[in-house]
């Protein structure tokens, strides 16, 4: 049985809360896309950008990046990790370059951004983190 506390509950909400202050006091237009509370997921397009909280571990999250790249047929071209965060470097198969930027969020919180070629593509942001969620 799985147990939870009331601070586990609340953390969707409070990175919701926390994401649409950013977007009003930032100056910049932020569009949120959705809120899933049950799921854990907050996610936010913003200047070529796809910010996701997801409701899993940072490991499970990586692990759920490496099979998306793979089931999207994308060739993996780095991995780089700074100690608070780590970024997977992939190639589309018409070579467009995505950067999967993975933070610690806490226990069962990661922060997922998506980068989509130079100028950013939000079809296909939201295509990767579709397949990073499924893969949770």
């Amino acid at each position: 049985m799985k147990k939870t506390t009331a601070a586990s509950s609340l953390r969707p909400l409070l990175a919701a809360l926390a994401l649409a202050a950013v977007a009003v006091t930032s100056g910049c237009l932020a569009v949120v896309i959705g809120a899933a509370a049950g799921a854990g997921a907050t996610v936010a397009y913003t200047r070529g950008t796809l910010e996701a909280w997801l409701g899993g571990s940072f490991d499970q999250t990586l692990a759920a990046t490496n099979k998306a790249v793979q089931q999207l047929g994308f060739a993996k071209i780095g991995e780089k990790t700074d100690g608070v965060s780590t970024t997977v470097t992939v190639r589309t198969t018409a070579d467009k370059k995505i950067d999967i930027t993975l933070s610690h969020g806490g226990d069962r919180l990661t922060q997922v951004k998506i980068r989509a070629g130079l100028l950013g593509d939000e079809a296909l942001s939201k295509a990767v983190l579709d397949k990073i969620k499924a893969a949770l």
